[in-house]
């Protein structure tokens, strides 16, 4: 089927035709409307303050009355970003009462009280280790400065060291029994 045979419909409801006035029934309308839900806020609260501060404006004359008249027909069909200006200062006034942190499922997100993380450890007493494995532990260490035996001699080998108990388990131990045994400087 071409574009030009397609059959294209709307449908559009009065609600969506019209905005939301008041003072329109059927083909009546109050005189100079229907009035919006902006104009009526306008014209309620600028004639209570018109009327409450008449002794300070009544040297103008009529001036502070047209300009009364002037905002109630301004705000006949405004729009702020698209919105009508209730709908603006509703999303403003929803949105100065949000909590600082937003919501999560509805309730205000905060931030956990500060508390310290407590931990412990256990060092536990490693099994003694054997003669081989004490001497790979501590390798015999020459210093630069020794004198070196060059005898012809048959070399005796060196009485083998006490056994320990325990031996050390972390670098920075072995280093301090290295340390103790005269090899480090």
């Amino acid at each position: 089927m071409s574009a030009a045979g397609l059959r294209v419909g709307r449908y559009y409801t009065a609600a969506r035709r019209h905005p939301w006035v008041l003072g329109k029934v059927a083909d009546w309308k109050i005189p100079l409307g229907p009035y919006t839900p902006a104009q009526i806020a306008v014209a309620v609260g600028g004639g209570f303050l018109l009327i409450k501060t008449i002794g300070w404006w009544s040297w103008m004359g009529p001036v502070p009355v047209i300009g009364w008249v002037l905002a109630i027909w301004t705000v006949r069909r405004p729009k702020i970003a698209g919105r009508s200006p209730v709908q603006a200062a509703a999303g403003w006034v929803l949105f100065l009462c949000q909590p600082r942190g937003g919501r999560i499922a509805g309730r205000a997100a905060r931030d956990h009280a500060p508390r310290p993380l407590l931990g412990g450890f256990t060092i536990e007493d490693t099994p003694a280790p054997g003669l081989a494995a004490q001497s790979t532990l501590f390798p015999a260490v020459r210093r630069p400065g020794a004198a070196q035996d060059h005898s012809p001699a048959p070399r005796r080998t060196p009485a083998p060291a006490p056994e320990r108990k325990a031996g050390p388990a972390s670098g920075v131990q072995q280093l301090l029994a290295l340390a103790r045994q005269g090899g480090g400087r």
